[in-house]
């Protein structure tokens, strides 16, 4: 990896099976309900998270509507990993494993800024946002798992 690289990692430990975790994290109806609500998840023609399924993350900010373009490249049952392109570059992978009564659910979010500016002004301001805001998003999807 490039020393640009950059990996945010959360864990958080569900009371449901992977199966429930599964389709939370993956059918776009259920994921609107834990993201947060300034993301929209937009399909690329029709939705899929099998390998090869495209769709488009949109930030909605006043004035600036950044946006990821996404693909599925890795799926099974509590898995799921999308590469994207656009204002960041990378991957973001969501894995599953069993541990008992609960399911451990690992998100980790690599990426690259490739504009330098861009890089410059999100480690200043955005990076410990864009932190919380993943912690935050966890504890929502435990809540919507486990409701």
């Amino acid at each position: 990896m490039a020393s640009d690289t950059r990996t945010f990692e959360q864990t958080i430990f569900i009371s449901a099976p992977v199966a429930v975790v599964d389709a939370w994290i993956t059918e776009r109806e259920r994921m609107a309900q834990w993201l947060n609500p300034l993301l929209r998840c937009e399909p690329v023609g029709v939705w899929s998270t099998a390998v090869g399924g495209r769709f488009r993350f949109c930030l909605a900010l006043p004035g600036f509507q950044p946006s990821l373009d996404c693909v599925v490249t890795e799926r099974q049952v509590g898995v799921i990993q999308w590469t994207f392109t656009g204002f960041f570059a990378g991957t973001d992978r969501w894995a599953c494993t069993s541990m008992g009564d609960q399911t451990r659910l690992v998100n980790t979010f690599t990426f690259r800024i490739p504009n330098p500016l861009v890089a410059w002004g999100f480690d200043l301001v955005a990076a410990g946002l864009t932190r919380a805001d993943m912690q935050a998003q966890l504890r929502r999807l435990k809540r919507c798992c486990e409701g």
